[in-house]
């Protein structure tokens, strides 16, 4: 792209700062406004595209509809429509209901169809058709890391959605991601404290798991908690995302001689495997002389509410429930379900606030470009989201605050009241050196489209 910046830069460049300075003319280089064309998308009109890339089918396409709720909600509330949201309770007040820097806030969005692929061929035409200076999405770990390489090579700043890999902050880690949502090592750290006073000390565990980066990393951390408190593990059985019937790997659980079953699915997945394992009888079954327990390490309202009574007290984790009582909890839901007619779930809430904390972060570096945005958003602390007391970790660009341990209600008084919060894990307790998940962050050079 070439403007009357790019032109006084290369002056700069050729005659020199003198030069410029005895003309009279501002050396623009210098200020915010000198590399507003020289980014990918830089806005130059009087509005901003953001992308919104969703499983709007595949295994995962009920959380992907909710996102589409929340992100539509929140360009809403950041163009000044409705109540404001979670604006008016975010404790940084940046923000006014008139866009971002001015800019009307529009969007565009895409089906991911909860495929790597297809997420980052979508992220793709975005960014190079429609002009989107931030890309946001993902329920699939696989997705979201895909987009998040995408962004990294195109210099577009990438606020991932909802996944819970531990690889996507740890190993496949990029200076343009960025994740508010918790990963599977926190879930381990808050979870096997409370499946131990449960469910004692001396039980054997068998794994079904979505054969996929975030399927792994859940494996992986539940069995480090969980043998930690002197569990023992069976070899672990992987599934495909969307089998549809689990039957066939839930059978040989009954003879294998375990006696929890941990289900590391989520989705559509989650809701048939939990669903089918309680049709076989497993709540009635002993084994080793114990009780048969299952448990679902990541779950969310609506997941409970497609497995029905199968979820009741069943055990997982969550990064936010809407019926917490904090003041931007209550805002969240009450504008949420004033808008749609039910509360939001766990996806809709990090997905909103995603939203929030890039056009945030925009407006306090006074510019679009992607590196200082990305300034911005490193180590920087805010509260007033739901979550409490926050910090966006810059060594990896990680979220930090408390994560929740929920279970399944055994007599739930409304449709929507189906998981209950029975424990909370502070943010310092799972809060953990970077340098565990390796990987680098990389450059933060904008590329150009």
């Amino acid at each position: 792209m070439t403007n009357s910046h790019n032109f006084s830069r290369r002056g700069v460049l050729k005659g020199g700062l003198a030069g410029i300075l005895a003309t009279g003319v501002a050396p623009l280089m210098f200020t915010r406004g000198a590399y507003a064309q020289e980014f990918c998308n830089a806005p130059t009109g009087d509005s901003v595209t953001l992308g919104f890339n969703m499983p709007l089918t595949g295994a995962y396409a009920d959380e992907g509809a909710d996102q589409q709720r929340a992100y539509e909600l929140a360009v809403e509330h950041l163009n000044g429509g409705g109540d404001g949201g979670l604006i008016p309770t975010f404790s940084s007040k940046t923000l006014k209901g008139s866009g971002i820097l001015g800019k009307k806030v529009a969007f565009v969005t895409g089906d991911d169809q909860t495929k790597a692929d297809a997420g980052r061929d979508s992220a793709r035409r975005m960014i190079e058709r429609d002009g989107a200076v931030m890309i946001t999405g993902g329920s699939s770990s696989a997705v979201a890391i895909a987009e998040q390489g995408l962004c990294q090579e195109m210099g577009v700043i990438y606020m991932a959605g909802l996944t819970h890999s531990n690889d996507t902050t740890g190993k496949d880690k990029k200076k343009y991601g960025f994740r508010h949502f918790f990963n599977a090592y926190q879930s381990g750290i808050a979870l096997g404290p409370v499946l131990g006073e449960a469910y004692g000390k001396d039980r054997v565990a068998y794994h079904l798991t979505a054969d996929y980066t975030w399927g792994w990393t859940q494996e992986e951390s539940m069995i480090k908690a969980t043998e930690a408190l002197g569990w023992k593990t069976m070899p672990p059985v992987r599934t495909p995302v969307g089998a549809g019937d689990f039957s066939q790997y839930i059978t040989p659980f009954l003879n294998s001689g375990a006696d929890v079953l941990v289900l590391n699915h989520y989705g559509f997945d989650g809701v048939n495997s939990i669903t089918q394992a309680v049709q076989f009888g497993l709540r009635d079954r002993q084994a080793n002389g114990k009780n048969v327990e299952i448990v679902l390490p990541l779950v969310s309202d609506l997941m409970a509410k497609g497995a029905g009574e199968a979820i009741k007290g069943v055990y997982g984790t969550a990064n936010w429930d809407w019926q917490l009582t904090d003041e931007a909890s209550k805002a969240f839901t009450k504008s949420f379900g004033a808008k749609y007619g039910q509360p939001p779930s766990q996806i809709a809430q990090t997905s909103y606030v995603q939203v929030l904390l890039y056009a945030d972060a925009v407006e306090r570096a006074g510019t679009f470009y992607p590196p200082e945005v990305i300034k911005a958003l490193e180590g920087y602390e805010f509260d007033g989201l739901g979550n409490g007391p926050t910090l966006y970790r810059a060594a990896d660009h990680q979220c930090f605050k408390d994560v929740y341990v929920v279970k399944g209600k055994d007599a739930p008084s409304n449709p929507y009241d189906l998981l209950e919060v029975v424990g909370t894990a502070s943010r310092d307790s799972v809060t953990y050196d970077p340098a565990i998940f390796g990987g680098e962050l990389g450059p933060d050079t904008p590329a150009k489209c």
